[in-house]
């Protein structure tokens, strides 16, 4: 009985915490659903309406949503899949060479990531604007295809799982550097490529203030930006708005339930590590 009643504390607060999480979900979808004048009523509605499919034609007439889609998911997945390769072979060279400077320059590293990103927009700016990369995906893919953190997240990770007797093992039998890298430590370290492409893929995919900056063309626009191009000074139709801020949120929801499984194991085997 003593065992019990703790368990089902346990349990209580986790169910609480799982619908404070799932809450502002559902209420968009809610929103998405009704009428504008159902949702600025007092008090709003809590039951989803029947306007689901009105208030998503009212955002294909305003916006080229699936173009501004097709942008992001082009940019999110190609930024995502530069960042696994190069910081997991950062990674791998912080947390498995030797090299002169290599604290240091780790260092350095890390303090990048204490540099609020706002800072770097105006040289950002000026280096894009001198490539000719202006309203270009190029502009948001190439300078976020290496990361600071992702390179911090590869070098823990890879000290932790892939043992230095390994690796000398791998040389005696006369296997080279990069081999060594993508035949033992590519295989051994896919929870953490899990882990950092959800992370990744969710920071591209809701970033707005770099693409807003560099993208002026409707046709080069991101999601993020289409949909912020929904809200009108003069006449707000809410439901609409919330339809496409609902369905520019759904891939997010599509990838955390695909690697979700590897995104908790990744976690869990770096807590017991530590």
């Amino acid at each position: 009985m003593r065992k019990f009643i703790p368990k089902i504390f346990l349990h209580l607060v986790l169910i609480i915490a799982a619908l404070l999480s799932i809450f502002p979900f559902y209420w968009m979808f809610v929103m998405a659903t009704n009428h504008n004048s159902a949702i600025t009523k007092v008090p709003p509605a809590f039951v989803p309406g029947d306007q689901l499919v009105t208030n998503f034609q009212n955002v294909l007439k305003n916006i080229d949503f699936f173009g501004a889609m097709g942008n992001s998911v082009i940019v999110s997945i190609t930024t995502t899949l530069g960042v696994l390769f190069f910081c997991s072979l950062a990674g791998f060279a912080f947390a498995k060479l030797h090299f002169k400077g290599k604290n240091i320059l780790f260092a350095f590293i890390l303090l990048t990531m204490m540099i609020p990103m706002q800072l770097g927009l105006i040289p950002q700016y000026y280096i894009i604007t001198k490539l000719g990369w202006l309203n270009d995906l190029k502009a948001i893919i190439v300078p976020g295809l290496v990361d600071a953190f992702g390179i911090f997240w590869m070098r823990q990770y890879i000290t932790g799982t892939i043992p230095d007797e390994l690796m000398d093992a791998a040389k005696i039998d006369g296997s080279s550097t990069f081999r060594i890298y993508w035949n033992i430590v590519v295989p051994n370290i896919t929870p953490a490529f899990a882990t950092l492409a959800i992370i990744k893929f969710m920071s591209v995919w809701n970033d707005f203030l770099w693409p807003l900056t560099v993208l002026r063309d409707q046709a080069s626009y991101t999601i993020q930006i289409a949909v912020r191009a929904l809200i009108d000074n003069y006449v707000r139709d809410n439901g609409m708005i919330l339809s496409g801020t609902f369905w520019a949120t759904f891939p997010l929801i599509v990838v955390f339930l695909l690697f979700n499984r590897l995104f908790i194991d990744s976690l869990t085997k770096g807590a017991l590590k530590s």
